[in-house]
C-alpha cells in the first residue's frame, strides 16, 4: 500500500510538472502598444468618489428583478459552479452562478470584484447578486437558491478569449496593476479560459474590452486544483507580498495558475499605482461593493480592514522598497 501511495504521488507530481510546462507561455506583448488603444483594456476612472459600487456601472436598470419569475432556458455549460440560464419577463437571458454545496459560494466574491475592478476603469459586464429567485420550469414554479446573475447584454458580442501570456497590454503599467489588484483579493482565476473579447457598441460607437470575467475564485486562498473561496477565515490567514527581491515584489502566498505572469514581472512601483488606484475608494464604495455581493454587514467589515491593510502595505512597499515581512 505505501509503495501504491508512493508511486501515485510522484505520477501525480510529474503530469503536474508537465502540465505546468506545457501552459508556462512566454509572456510578451503582441503588438506596438499604439497599436491597440489602451481603453480597450483600462480607461483613467474619472469621478472616482462618485462612482457607485452598489448598482455597479451598467446601473439599476440593468439588474435582475428579485420580485420576478424566471423561465429555465438550460442548464449553464462549464465553468465550476453550477448553474442555469433563465429568461425573465422582459426577454433577458441571465447566466446564473449558484452555489455548489461542497465549496465556497463565488456569486458574492464575483460581484464584488467586478464592481471594484468596474470602479477602478476596467471593464467588466453587467453582473449582480441575488440570494435567491423564483423559476417556472417543467415541474412548476419554485424557489431556487440564489447566485451571480450576468445579463446576456445584446451590446457586447462575444469575440473569443484572449491571453494573459500574449495581448497587446503586456508589461503596461494597468496590466500589471490589475494583476496586483486580483493578487490582493487572492483570486485564483488567472486562466485564459475566464477572459472574454467584447465588441461593444454603445451610443453608435463600437470597441474592443479586453475582460476578465468569472471572477468568483477569489477571498479564500489560492491553489491550482483545490482552491478555498469566500471564505473569511482562511483569507485572513494568507498574505499578500511576501517580499522584495531583485527589485520584484514577491507573492509567495500564491498557488494558483500561471505563476510566471507574476514571478519576477511585478515591481514595487506597479504595486504602488495599483494600491493608490484602489486606495481612492471610500468606506462607503467598499460598504456597497460588499453590499451588492450579499455580505451580511459584520463580515463584510472584517474583508474590507484586510483589504485595507493591503492596500496600505501595497503603498508603503511602493515608498520603501521593503515588504512588511521583510
Amino acid at each position: 500500500m505505501a509503495r501504491l501511495t508512493f508511486t501515485w504521488r510522484a505520477l501525480l507530481a510529474v503530469t503536474i510538472a508537465v502540465s505546468t510546462a506545457q501552459c508556462a507561455a512566454m509572456v510578451r506583448p503582441t503588438s506596438p502598444p499604439t497599436a491597440v488603444p489602451l481603453s480597450s483594456w483600462w480607461e483613467p476612472p474619472d469621478r472616482l468618489a462618485d462612482r457607485d459600487l452598489f448598482h455597479g456601472p451598467w446601473g439599476a436598470a440593468h439588474a435582475p428583478d428579485p420580485a420576478a419569475q424566471y423561465t429555465f432556458v438550460r442548464p449553464k455549460s462549464g465553468g465550476f459552479n453550477p448553474g442555469v440560464i433563465v429568461r425573465d419577463a422582459l426577454g433577458r437571458e441571465w447566466h446564473v452562478k449558484q452555489p455548489k454545496p461542497s465549496h465556497g459560494d463565488e456569486g458574492p466574491s464575483e460581484v464584488v470584484l467586478s464592481r471594484v475592478l468596474s470602479a477602478l476603469g476596467y471593464h467588466q459586464p453587467p453582473v449582480y447578486y441575488l440570494p435567491s429567485f423564483t423559476m417556472r420550469d417543467q415541474s412548476g414554479v419554485h424557489t431556487e437558491r440564489g447566485g451571480r446573475f450576468r445579463l446576456d447584454e445584446p451590446s457586447m458580442k462575444d469575440m473569443g478569449e484572449w491571453s494573459w501570456q500574449q495581448n497587446p497590454f503586456v508589461g503596461q503599467r494597468p496590466y500589471q496593476g490589475l494583476l496586483v489588484i486580483l493578487l490582493m483579493f487572492n483570486s485564483s482565476d488567472l486562466k485564459n479560459s475566464n477572459n472574454t473579447l467584447y465588441q461593444v457598441t454603445r451610443g453608435g460607437r463600437t470597441a474592443e474590452w479586453y475582460v476578465v470575467r468569472d471572477l468568483g475564485d477569489a477571498l479564500g486562498k489560492t491553489g491550482r486544483f483545490a482552491p478555498q473561496r469566500n471564505n473569511l477565515e482562511i483569507f485572513a490567514r494568507t498574505r499578500f507580498i511576501t517580499g522584495v527581491s531583485g527589485g520584484f515584489a514577491e507573492f509567495g502566498d500564491y498557488r494558483g495558475l500561471h505563476g510566471e505572469l507574476l514571478h519576477g514581472r511585478i515591481t514595487p512601483a506597479d504595486v504602488a499605482w495599483a494600491s493608490a488606484l484602489i486606495g481612492g475608494l471610500s468606506e462607503r464604495q467598499w460598504q456597497d461593493a460588499f453590499r451588492a455581493g450579499g455580505y451580511p454587514p459584520n463580515v463584510a467589515r472584517q474583508f474590507i480592514s484586510i483589504l485595507r491593510g493591503r492596500v496600505a502595505e501595497g503603498k508603503r512597499i511602493g515608498t520603501t522598497g521593503v515588504a512588511a515581512s521583510q
